[in-house]
């Protein structure tokens, strides 16, 4: 690529970690995605055993600090289409000078060379995800031909409401998250999520990296709801300290939700979730934040507005044919 005068690229390393920090930092200030890094958490993404970081990340470096960054995650396995997601950003002292155009361009173009090399016989697309209200990100994209294919809520509830008292079901008990049953969890957030959009089951190695081995992770506020030892439901909480440190509020996430097929239509989330929103409280958070897909199949959404949650935000995300 040809990058502007001045303009050093090189791939990210654990060694760029504060200074990328920094720069999602600068990016949070305007941008307000509602989203904090530590050097430790992004750390923690390179250590992802299927990104390969000397091939997938970019940062672009001007005057000794990080004024942009670029990074393309390879789907492990295709259920219907080869999604190679990309991010990046450009500080915003540094916008408007073209850079980020490049960028789009090396992103593309790794995005291409990425899915010829892993899944070349299925059908593949480049796909991108901004806030609603980033009109500079909107139009970048729109530029290069991305259109919009789906969106998700974030969102919010404040946890000095009371949280509503939900009986379980007859036959099925709750339990906190034990290491002991890992993988069960796994092999059962890859069958809950089997009909939902973008995606795709996760092995033993990233499910550690993005899941229950995660530094955010928060197993004594994740339950699961069983049946016998067979798991029905589950919710998993997380926390990210670089969060609180920026908002002064502690928030639990509820990163993941689901019952399994046989399961639905008998209020196990509900009961699951309720329990752990009750528990949050009397464990110090504040709030309690989650995403959502807009089309979720299941009914999430009217599930969370049940239990307080409203609407904080709105993602876009963006898709280019390959």
């Amino acid at each position: 690529m040809s990058w502007p005068e001045g303009i050093e690229a090189r791939p990210i390393d654990k060694a760029d970690a504060e200074a990328w920090a920094e720069l999602l930092a600068a990016r949070e200030k305007v941008d307000q995605e509602g989203e904090n890094y530590g050097a430790d958490d992004l750390i923690e993404e390179l250590d992802d055993p299927h990104l390969d970081a000397a091939h997938d990340t970019i940062g672009l470096w001007a005057d000794g600090r990080m004024v942009a960054y670029g990074k393309v995650q390879a789907t492990v396995t295709v259920v219907d289409v080869d999604r190679v997601r990309t991010e990046g950003t450009v500080h915003p002292e540094w916008r408007r000078r073209g850079l980020g155009t490049t960028l789009m361009r090396w992103l593309i173009r790794r995005a291409g060379e990425v899915h010829t090399a892993k899944h070349p016989d299925a059908a593949g697309e480049v796909t991108s995800g901004t806030i609603s209200t980033n009109a500079g990100a909107d139009r970048l994209l729109r530029n290069f031909g991305f259109e919009e294919t789906r969106y998700f809520f974030d969102m919010k509830r404040p946890l000095d409401q009371p949280v509503p008292e939900v009986a379980l079901a007859d036959g099925f008990r709750l339990e906190a998250f034990d290491p002991s049953i890992d993988e069960a969890l796994r092999l059962t957030h890859n069958e809950v999520f089997r009909d939902h959009w973008g995606s795709t089951p996760r092995d033993a190695e990233s499910w550690k990296v993005w899941n229950t081995g995660a530094r955010s992770f928060r197993g004594g506020s994740s339950y699961v709801v069983l049946d016998g030892e067979t798991i029905a439901a589950y919710v998993l909480g997380y926390e990210w300290d670089a969060d609180t440190e920026v908002t002064g509020i502690r928030e639990l996430y509820i990163g993941q939700v689901g019952t399994r097929r046989a399961y639905r239509g008998r209020g196990l989330a509900r009961a699951a979730l309720a329990k752990v929103l009750a528990e949050a409280v009397q464990a110090g958070y504040q709030r309690s934040g989650l995403g959502v897909d807009a089309d979720n199949p299941t009914g999430a959404l009217g599930l969370y507005e049940s239990l307080g949650y409203s609407v904080h935000g709105k993602w876009v995300t963006y898709r280019l044919p390959l």
